[in-house]
Protein backbone atom coordinates (compact mmCIF):
# COMPACT_ATOMS: atom_id res chain seq x y z
CA UNK A 1 0.00 0.00 0.00
CA UNK A 2 2.78 2.43 0.92
CA UNK A 3 4.53 2.04 -2.44
CA UNK A 4 1.28 2.75 -4.29
CA UNK A 5 0.93 5.95 -2.27
CA UNK A 6 4.47 7.16 -2.92
CA UNK A 7 4.17 6.32 -6.62
CA UNK A 8 0.92 8.29 -6.75
CA UNK A 9 2.53 11.36 -5.20
CA UNK A 10 5.44 11.17 -7.64
CA UNK A 11 3.02 10.78 -10.54
CA UNK A 12 0.99 13.79 -9.42
CA UNK A 13 4.16 15.90 -9.19
CA UNK A 14 5.00 14.85 -12.74
CA UNK A 15 1.55 15.94 -13.91
CA UNK A 16 1.71 19.30 -12.14
CA UNK A 17 5.11 20.08 -13.64
CA UNK A 18 3.69 19.85 -17.16
CA UNK A 19 1.04 22.26 -18.45
CA UNK A 20 -2.16 20.50 -19.49
CA UNK A 21 -4.70 23.15 -20.44
CA UNK A 22 -7.89 21.87 -22.08
CA UNK A 23 -7.18 20.77 -25.66
CA UNK A 24 -3.44 21.12 -24.92
CA UNK A 25 -2.92 18.02 -22.77
CA UNK A 26 -0.28 16.29 -24.93
CA UNK A 27 2.66 16.74 -22.55
CA UNK A 28 0.84 15.20 -19.60
CA UNK A 29 -0.72 12.49 -21.77
CA UNK A 30 2.76 11.56 -23.07
CA UNK A 31 4.13 11.49 -19.51
CA UNK A 32 1.33 9.27 -18.19
CA UNK A 33 1.40 6.93 -21.18
CA UNK A 34 5.14 6.44 -20.71
CA UNK A 35 4.79 5.94 -16.93
CA UNK A 36 2.02 3.37 -17.25
CA UNK A 37 3.71 1.53 -20.10
CA UNK A 38 6.86 1.27 -17.99
CA UNK A 39 4.72 -0.28 -15.25
CA UNK A 40 3.76 -3.07 -17.65
CA UNK A 41 0.35 -1.86 -18.85
CA UNK A 42 -0.90 -1.77 -22.42
CA UNK A 43 -1.94 1.85 -22.80
CA UNK A 44 -4.53 2.70 -25.45
CA UNK A 45 -4.73 6.23 -26.77
CA UNK A 46 -7.10 8.38 -28.80
CA UNK A 47 -5.99 11.99 -29.04
CA UNK A 48 -5.05 12.89 -25.47
CA UNK A 49 -7.33 10.27 -23.91
CA UNK A 50 -5.61 7.25 -22.36
CA UNK A 51 -7.11 4.00 -21.15
CA UNK A 52 -6.00 0.66 -19.73
CA UNK A 53 -8.08 -2.51 -19.71
CA UNK A 54 -7.47 -4.97 -16.88
CA UNK A 55 -6.44 -8.52 -17.87
CA UNK A 56 -8.92 -11.30 -18.68
CA UNK A 57 -11.61 -9.06 -20.12
CA UNK A 58 -14.85 -11.05 -20.51
CA UNK A 59 -17.86 -9.71 -22.41
CA UNK A 60 -20.10 -11.88 -20.22
CA UNK A 61 -19.20 -9.71 -17.21
CA UNK A 62 -20.41 -6.17 -16.53
CA UNK A 63 -17.77 -3.49 -17.07
CA UNK A 64 -16.79 -0.90 -14.47
CA UNK A 65 -15.10 2.29 -15.65
CA UNK A 66 -12.75 4.38 -13.50
CA UNK A 67 -12.41 7.85 -15.00
CA UNK A 68 -10.93 11.24 -14.26
CA UNK A 69 -9.55 14.07 -16.37
CA UNK A 70 -6.01 15.26 -17.04
CA UNK A 71 -6.78 18.77 -18.33
CA UNK A 72 -6.74 21.92 -16.22
CA UNK A 73 -8.03 25.45 -16.44
CA UNK A 74 -5.46 28.23 -16.87
CA UNK A 75 -4.00 29.66 -13.65
CA UNK A 76 -6.26 32.10 -11.82
CA UNK A 77 -4.97 35.53 -10.92
CA UNK A 78 -3.30 35.73 -7.55
CA UNK A 79 -0.99 32.72 -7.51
CA UNK A 80 1.85 33.32 -5.06
CA UNK A 81 3.70 30.19 -6.23
CA UNK A 82 4.71 28.80 -9.59
CA UNK A 83 1.59 26.85 -10.70
CA UNK A 84 3.81 24.31 -12.49
CA UNK A 85 6.23 23.64 -9.65
CA UNK A 86 4.82 21.03 -7.25
CA UNK A 87 5.57 22.22 -3.75
CA UNK A 88 4.97 20.26 -0.54
CA UNK A 89 5.05 21.68 2.97
CA UNK A 90 4.87 20.34 6.51
CA UNK A 91 1.17 21.22 6.78
CA UNK A 92 0.13 18.31 4.55
CA UNK A 93 -0.30 20.45 1.42
CA UNK A 94 0.93 19.82 -2.11
CA UNK A 95 0.51 22.93 -4.26
CA UNK A 96 0.22 23.04 -8.04
CA UNK A 97 -2.21 23.71 -10.87
CA UNK A 98 -4.54 20.74 -11.27
CA UNK A 99 -3.38 19.08 -8.06
CA UNK A 100 -6.91 19.13 -6.61
CA UNK A 101 -8.88 19.23 -9.86
CA UNK A 102 -8.34 16.54 -10.81
CA UNK A 103 -4.78 15.22 -10.72
CA UNK A 104 -5.27 13.70 -7.28
CA UNK A 105 -8.24 11.71 -8.58
CA UNK A 106 -6.27 10.53 -11.63
CA UNK A 107 -3.39 9.13 -9.60
CA UNK A 108 -5.63 7.70 -6.86
CA UNK A 109 -7.88 5.91 -9.35
CA UNK A 110 -4.87 4.58 -11.23
CA UNK A 111 -3.42 3.21 -7.99
CA UNK A 112 -6.75 1.57 -7.14
CA UNK A 113 -6.93 0.13 -10.67
CA UNK A 114 -3.44 -1.34 -10.34
CA UNK A 115 -4.40 -3.08 -7.09
CA UNK A 116 -7.88 -4.23 -8.12
CA UNK A 117 -6.71 -5.69 -11.42
CA UNK A 118 -4.25 -8.01 -9.65
CA UNK A 119 -7.08 -10.30 -8.60
CA UNK A 120 -10.15 -11.61 -10.37
CA UNK A 121 -13.23 -9.45 -9.94
CA UNK A 122 -16.84 -10.11 -10.88
CA UNK A 123 -16.58 -7.24 -13.34
CA UNK A 124 -14.26 -6.04 -16.09
CA UNK A 125 -12.22 -3.00 -15.11
CA UNK A 126 -11.15 -0.11 -17.33
CA UNK A 127 -9.23 2.97 -16.26
CA UNK A 128 -9.67 6.05 -18.47
CA UNK A 129 -7.78 9.32 -18.11
CA UNK A 130 -9.60 11.74 -20.36
CA UNK A 131 -9.10 15.18 -21.88
CA UNK A 132 -11.15 18.35 -22.39
CA UNK A 133 -13.33 17.96 -19.29
CA UNK A 134 -13.03 21.59 -18.25
CA UNK A 135 -14.52 22.73 -21.58
CA UNK A 136 -16.92 19.79 -22.09
CA UNK A 137 -15.06 19.18 -25.33
CA UNK A 138 -16.16 16.65 -27.91
CA UNK A 139 -12.65 15.13 -28.13
CA UNK A 140 -12.62 14.18 -24.46
CA UNK A 141 -14.48 11.41 -22.66
CA UNK A 142 -17.30 11.43 -25.21
CA UNK A 143 -14.81 10.52 -27.95
CA UNK A 144 -13.04 7.89 -25.86
CA UNK A 145 -16.25 6.12 -24.84
CA UNK A 146 -16.94 5.32 -28.48
CA UNK A 147 -13.81 3.14 -28.44
CA UNK A 148 -14.74 1.20 -25.28
CA UNK A 149 -17.00 -1.82 -24.75
CA UNK A 150 -20.39 -1.22 -23.12
CA UNK A 151 -20.07 0.23 -19.62
CA UNK A 152 -22.36 -0.81 -16.77
CA UNK A 153 -21.19 1.66 -14.14
CA UNK A 154 -18.57 4.40 -13.74
CA UNK A 155 -16.65 6.08 -10.96
CA UNK A 156 -15.86 9.68 -11.92
CA UNK A 157 -12.96 11.17 -9.99
CA UNK A 158 -13.57 14.76 -8.94
CA UNK A 159 -12.85 16.54 -5.63
CA UNK A 160 -15.79 15.60 -3.38
CA UNK A 161 -14.01 14.92 -0.08
CA UNK A 162 -14.49 11.21 -0.93
CA UNK A 163 -18.22 11.53 -0.43
CA UNK A 164 -20.35 10.05 -3.25
CA UNK A 165 -22.24 12.47 -5.48
CA UNK A 166 -25.04 10.23 -6.73
CA UNK A 167 -26.74 13.09 -8.61
CA UNK A 168 -25.36 15.98 -10.60
CA UNK A 169 -27.00 19.01 -12.13
CA UNK A 170 -26.91 19.34 -15.89
CA UNK A 171 -26.29 22.48 -17.90
CA UNK A 172 -28.03 24.18 -20.80
CA UNK A 173 -27.02 27.64 -22.00
CA UNK A 174 -29.56 29.68 -23.97
CA UNK A 175 -28.75 32.60 -26.24
CA UNK A 176 -31.86 34.78 -26.43
CA UNK A 177 -32.80 37.64 -28.75
CA UNK A 178 -35.66 40.12 -28.29
CA UNK A 179 -36.43 42.05 -31.46
CA UNK A 180 -38.09 45.48 -31.49
CA UNK A 181 -38.07 48.45 -33.86
CA UNK A 182 -35.59 51.31 -33.87
CA UNK A 183 -36.74 54.86 -33.34
CA UNK A 184 -35.65 58.28 -32.05
CA UNK A 185 -35.56 58.34 -28.25
CA UNK A 186 -36.89 61.95 -28.22
CA UNK A 187 -40.12 60.99 -29.95
CA UNK A 188 -42.71 58.32 -29.33
CA UNK A 189 -41.17 56.04 -31.94
CA UNK A 190 -40.05 52.45 -32.20
CA UNK A 191 -40.47 49.38 -30.05
CA UNK A 192 -37.82 49.10 -27.35
CA UNK A 193 -36.19 45.66 -27.48
CA UNK A 194 -34.90 46.10 -23.92
CA UNK A 195 -38.46 46.46 -22.65
CA UNK A 196 -39.44 43.30 -24.50
CA UNK A 197 -36.44 41.46 -23.11
CA UNK A 198 -37.19 42.57 -19.54
CA UNK A 199 -40.49 40.69 -19.61
CA UNK A 200 -38.74 37.45 -20.49
CA UNK A 201 -35.83 38.11 -18.14
CA UNK A 202 -38.30 38.53 -15.28
CA UNK A 203 -39.87 35.21 -16.24
CA UNK A 204 -36.49 33.44 -16.16
CA UNK A 205 -35.79 35.07 -12.81
CA UNK A 206 -39.05 34.12 -11.13
CA UNK A 207 -40.41 30.95 -12.74
CA UNK A 208 -40.09 27.65 -10.85
CA UNK A 209 -40.48 24.34 -12.66
CA UNK A 210 -42.69 22.09 -10.52
CA UNK A 211 -40.46 19.01 -10.22
CA UNK A 212 -37.87 19.40 -7.46
CA UNK A 213 -35.15 16.84 -6.76
CA UNK A 214 -34.45 15.56 -3.25
CA UNK A 215 -30.71 15.74 -3.96
CA UNK A 216 -30.48 18.55 -6.52
CA UNK A 217 -33.38 20.84 -5.68
CA UNK A 218 -35.20 22.82 -8.39
CA UNK A 219 -34.08 23.77 -11.86
CA UNK A 220 -32.08 27.00 -11.54
CA UNK A 221 -32.18 29.67 -14.28
CA UNK A 222 -29.86 32.70 -14.19
CA UNK A 223 -29.58 35.53 -16.72
CA UNK A 224 -25.84 36.20 -16.79
CA UNK A 225 -25.11 38.39 -19.86
CA UNK A 226 -27.07 41.16 -21.62
CA UNK A 227 -26.24 43.40 -24.60
CA UNK A 228 -28.39 46.09 -26.22
CA UNK A 229 -28.27 49.54 -27.74
CA UNK A 230 -25.73 51.51 -29.75
CA UNK A 231 -26.22 55.12 -28.58
CA UNK A 232 -28.26 57.04 -26.03
CA UNK A 233 -30.79 58.62 -28.42
CA UNK A 234 -31.75 55.53 -30.41
CA UNK A 235 -34.46 53.15 -29.24
CA UNK A 236 -32.76 49.74 -29.59
CA UNK A 237 -34.31 47.22 -31.94
CA UNK A 238 -32.22 44.31 -30.69
CA UNK A 239 -31.49 42.96 -27.20
CA UNK A 240 -29.43 39.84 -26.63
CA UNK A 241 -29.10 38.00 -23.33
CA UNK A 242 -27.73 34.69 -22.10
CA UNK A 243 -29.34 32.30 -19.62
CA UNK A 244 -27.42 29.69 -17.61
CA UNK A 245 -29.76 26.81 -16.70
CA UNK A 246 -28.81 24.13 -14.17
CA UNK A 247 -31.15 21.17 -14.55
CA UNK A 248 -32.24 18.31 -12.32
CA UNK A 249 -32.94 14.69 -13.24
CA UNK A 250 -36.65 15.29 -13.89
CA UNK A 251 -36.08 17.35 -17.04
CA UNK A 252 -33.95 16.55 -20.05
CA UNK A 253 -32.45 19.60 -21.71
CA UNK A 254 -34.59 19.00 -24.79
CA UNK A 255 -37.76 18.91 -22.69
CA UNK A 256 -36.85 22.09 -20.82
CA UNK A 257 -36.17 23.84 -24.12
CA UNK A 258 -39.67 22.93 -25.31
CA UNK A 259 -41.28 24.14 -22.08
CA UNK A 260 -39.35 27.42 -22.11
CA UNK A 261 -40.20 28.04 -25.77
CA UNK A 262 -43.87 27.97 -24.83
CA UNK A 263 -43.44 30.67 -22.16
CA UNK A 264 -41.18 33.36 -23.63
CA UNK A 265 -41.62 35.65 -26.63
CA UNK A 266 -37.96 36.13 -27.51
CA UNK A 267 -36.06 33.89 -29.88
CA UNK A 268 -34.04 31.26 -28.02
CA UNK A 269 -31.24 28.99 -29.15
CA UNK A 270 -29.57 26.30 -27.06
CA UNK A 271 -25.81 26.04 -27.43
CA UNK A 272 -26.05 22.32 -26.72
CA UNK A 273 -28.39 19.66 -25.36
CA UNK A 274 -25.48 17.33 -24.44
CA UNK A 275 -24.99 18.10 -20.75
CA UNK A 276 -27.93 16.51 -18.99
CA UNK A 277 -28.45 15.92 -15.28
CA UNK A 278 -27.59 12.48 -13.90
CA UNK A 279 -28.90 10.41 -11.00
CA UNK A 280 -28.00 6.96 -9.68
CA UNK A 281 -30.46 5.10 -7.48
CA UNK A 282 -29.76 4.75 -3.76
CA UNK A 283 -30.24 1.01 -4.13
CA UNK A 284 -27.35 0.65 -6.57
CA UNK A 285 -24.80 -1.87 -5.17
CA UNK A 286 -21.98 0.70 -5.15
CA UNK A 287 -24.10 3.27 -3.31
CA UNK A 288 -25.17 0.64 -0.78
CA UNK A 289 -21.53 -0.28 -0.14
CA UNK A 290 -20.66 3.40 0.27
CA UNK A 291 -23.44 3.73 2.84
CA UNK A 292 -22.06 0.72 4.71
CA UNK A 293 -18.70 2.49 4.91
CA UNK A 294 -20.35 5.56 6.45
CA UNK A 295 -20.34 7.70 3.31
CA UNK A 296 -23.04 10.34 2.80
CA UNK A 297 -24.54 10.56 -0.71
CA UNK A 298 -25.25 14.08 -1.99
CA UNK A 299 -26.23 16.00 -5.08
CA UNK A 300 -23.56 18.05 -6.84
CA UNK A 301 -24.33 21.47 -8.37
CA UNK A 302 -21.15 21.43 -10.47
CA UNK A 303 -20.77 19.85 -13.88
CA UNK A 304 -18.41 16.98 -14.76
CA UNK A 305 -18.01 14.33 -17.45
CA UNK A 306 -20.84 12.43 -15.77
CA UNK A 307 -23.12 14.51 -17.97
CA UNK A 308 -21.74 12.71 -21.03
CA UNK A 309 -22.14 9.18 -19.66
CA UNK A 310 -25.31 7.32 -20.72
CA UNK A 311 -24.99 4.82 -17.87
CA UNK A 312 -25.07 4.86 -14.06
CA UNK A 313 -22.20 6.72 -12.40
CA UNK A 314 -21.08 8.21 -9.10
CA UNK A 315 -18.72 11.16 -8.70
CA UNK A 316 -16.27 10.67 -5.85
CA UNK A 317 -12.67 11.76 -5.34
CA UNK A 318 -10.09 13.32 -3.03
CA UNK A 319 -9.89 17.04 -2.38
CA UNK A 320 -12.49 19.77 -2.09
CA UNK A 321 -14.44 21.43 -4.89
CA UNK A 322 -13.91 24.81 -3.21
CA UNK A 323 -10.18 24.61 -4.03
CA UNK A 324 -10.74 24.05 -7.75
CA UNK A 325 -9.84 26.85 -10.17
CA UNK A 326 -8.37 28.95 -7.35
CA UNK A 327 -4.97 30.57 -6.84
CA UNK A 328 -2.51 28.38 -4.91
CA UNK A 329 -4.59 25.26 -5.56
CA UNK A 330 -3.50 22.32 -3.43
CA UNK A 331 -4.26 18.77 -2.40
CA UNK A 332 -3.39 17.12 0.89
CA UNK A 333 -1.20 14.03 0.38
CA UNK A 334 -3.14 12.40 3.22
CA UNK A 335 -6.27 12.79 1.06
CA UNK A 336 -4.61 10.79 -1.69
CA UNK A 337 -3.63 8.06 0.77
CA UNK A 338 -7.22 7.91 2.03
CA UNK A 339 -8.65 7.95 -1.51
CA UNK A 340 -6.59 4.98 -2.70
CA UNK A 341 -7.64 2.94 0.32
CA UNK A 342 -11.29 3.99 0.04
CA UNK A 343 -11.55 3.23 -3.69
CA UNK A 344 -10.18 -0.28 -3.09
CA UNK A 345 -12.51 -0.89 -0.16
CA UNK A 346 -15.50 0.30 -2.18
CA UNK A 347 -14.69 -1.72 -5.29
CA UNK A 348 -12.89 -4.89 -4.27
CA UNK A 349 -15.38 -7.72 -4.57
CA UNK A 350 -18.24 -5.44 -5.61
CA UNK A 351 -21.13 -7.22 -7.34
CA UNK A 352 -22.66 -5.10 -10.08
Amino acid sequence: MEQYYYDAIDMLKGMVSRSSFSREEKNVADFLASTWSAAGHTVNRKGNNLWIIAPDFDLNKPTLLLNSHIDTVKPAAGWTKDPFTPEENDDDQLFGLGSNDAGASVVSLYSAFAQLSQKEQSYNLIFLASAEEEVSGKEGVESALRELPPISFAIVGEPTGMQPAIAEKGLMVLDCVAKGQAGHAARNEGINAISLAIKDINWFHSYQFPEKSDFLGPVKMSVTIIHAGSQHNVVPDHCEFTVDIRTNEFYSNEKLFELISEQVSCEIKARSFRLNSTRTDLNHPFVQRALMLGKEPFGSPTLSDQALMPFASVKIGPGQSSRSHTADEYIRPSEIREAIDTYVRLLDGLQL
